[in-house]
């Protein structure tokens, strides 16, 4: 069983992996849609949702290593 912080760790790793990700894929796609956007505001973008998808990771991992 994992513990609260090793979860932690995990879901940090799977999120910094999906924050790359994310970023090249913004900046690879959204050209395709006439989406023109400093790339502040690409890693901005990015960073909510990492932020998200942080805390969703957490919850869900320690839902089911909880049951």
């Amino acid at each position: 069983m994992q513990t609260k912080f090793q979860s932690f760790i995990e879901s940090l790793t799977n999120i910094l992996i999906g924050f790359l990700t994310a970023i090249c894929s913004q900046l690879a796609i959204f050209p395709l849609f006439n989406i023109d956007i400093p790339i502040q505001d690409n890693l901005l973008i990015g960073l909510y949702f990492t932020l998200i998808s942080l805390v969703r990771s957490y919850l869900i991992r320690r839902y089911f290593n909880n049951k």
